[in-house]
């Protein structure tokens, strides 16, 4: 008897499931970067590198692997890139020993993130339909945060625990489990190959397209501001507690980022929902400027007391994350059915050339100004977070005259 195939729930359960179990050694490196800064005497600039090359990583490959869904099963290339997501946490584990080999480990783990995040969103946009894969796109990029608060919670504790090394290994544990779940639960389904008729890098009906161009561009500005947050913030809190060593007993930085990486899932899953009831640009464009005037400020406000600042940390991350799962659905939804993978993947190669750019670019920052050693040296990175988020709804109105 041939097995049902999963409910919508089911489906969209697992693949929310396998994406966090997936992403657990995502934020490994930038959780301990402390650590890590001060075992390899690494600078601000080269700890920017090494957050930044993991989304280059994924830059490089997206092109490709994004777009070869529209002609290929998303189910198989994201085993096999889950499979070289494990290979390089475990890689990262065992052999890294300083700035080259970190290098290299944290690239490897970005392609592997960019033959699973759209390919992942694919199987579930291709077994879906209407409501139920509007709603799946909505909690699967959410689910984003949840992998991104795990790993920062598990990396930190395991860290504390039994060292860095199993910090990374725990990663590679949740890939392969990732991989197994996907493998069990997912059946394979056969694409037609007539339905797109253009090369694979072939992008220009998407760049042509103003009003998918618009969630796309605005959603570069979005992808700055989130991974130079997610990669910079608990360095931030670190700072900050440095200065009021009273509060040395206070929640650990990476235990605030966890929590407020968790907060901010449901953020993104309120703000899809106000989009629809609202109007997408219109809410996504608020969420946007508030984001960029919070980010404009709290790097100043490193001196507050600390339990204040971790207060304003989580509000701002839901900002931050808010408007997340809005654009998402926004560059699907206003996409060409039949390009849906050559669009999400002219997404990701802008959103995460802006990710991979950020975090080095705020660590360049942060050494022209005071090496993170001030709060103006704070300050001044943050602002350099706000001015690109700002651009964002400035995006949206332009575009949306044209289309």
């Amino acid at each position: 008897m041939t097995p049902r195939p999963p409910s919508p729930f089911h489906l969209i359960a697992t693949m929310c499931v396998a994406e966090t179990l997936g992403m657990i050694g995502i934020f490994t490196f930038p959780t301990l970067l402390p650590h890590f800064q001060d075992l390899w005497q690494l600078t601000n600039t080269e700890a920017g590198w090494i957050n930044g090359i993991y989304f280059a990583g994924y830059t490089i490959g997206v092109p490709l692997l994004g777009g070869l869904t529209d002609r290929v099963d998303g189910r198989k290339i994201y085993l096999i890139f889950m499979a070289v997501g494990a290979l390089a946490a475990l890689g990262f584990a065992l052999v890294a020993q300083g700035f080259w080999t970190a290098l290299l480990f944290r690239a490897l783990a970005g392609l592997g993130l960019a033959g699973t995040f759209i390919p992942g969103l694919k199987i579930l946009v291709d077994r879906l339909e209407d409501k139920a894969q509007a709603r799946s796109i909505s909690f699967y990029t959410a689910f984003f945060s949840i992998g991104t608060s795990l790993s920062y919670f598990a990396s930190g504790q395991i860290h504390q625990w039994l060292g860095w090394r199993w910090a990374f290994g725990i990663g590679a544990i949740g890939a392969t489990l990732a991989l197994a779940l996907v493998v069990i639960v997912i059946r394979p389904v056969v694409r037609d190959p007539n339905l797109v008729n253009t090369g694979l890098f072939d992008f220009r009906p998407v760049l042509k397209d103003t009003k998918v161009m618009a969630y796309i561009l605005a959603y570069v500005a979005h992808m700055w501001e989130l991974f130079a947050v997610r990669s910079w913030m608990v360095a931030f809190l670190a700072f900050s507690l440095s200065l009021q060593p009273k509060y040395s007993d206070a929640i650990s930085p990476a235990s605030i980022a966890a929590l407020a990486s968790l907060i901010a899932t449901w953020a993104s899953i309120v703000g899809a929902e106000l989009a629809i009831r609202f109007g997408r640009s219109r809410v996504v464009s608020l969420i946007m400027g508030i984001s960029a005037i919070f980010a404009c400020g709290i790097g100043f406000a490193a001196s507050l007391p600390y339990p204040l600042l971790a207060l304003l940390v989580v509000i701002y991350t839901l900002f931050v994350q808010g408007d997340s799962a809005a654009l998402h659905t926004g560059v699907v939804q206003s996409a060409d059915p039949h390009r849906r993978g050559t669009t999400m993947a002219v997404q990701s190669l802008l959103g995460f050339a802006s990710a991979f750019a950020s975090p080095l670019a705020i660590g360049l920052v942060l050494d022209m100004t005071g090496a993170g050693k001030t709060t103006v040296s704070w300050g001044m990175a943050f602002i350099a977070m706000g001015i690109v988020v700002a651009a964002g709804p400035i995006v949206l109105a332009v575009f949306s005259r044209k289309s």
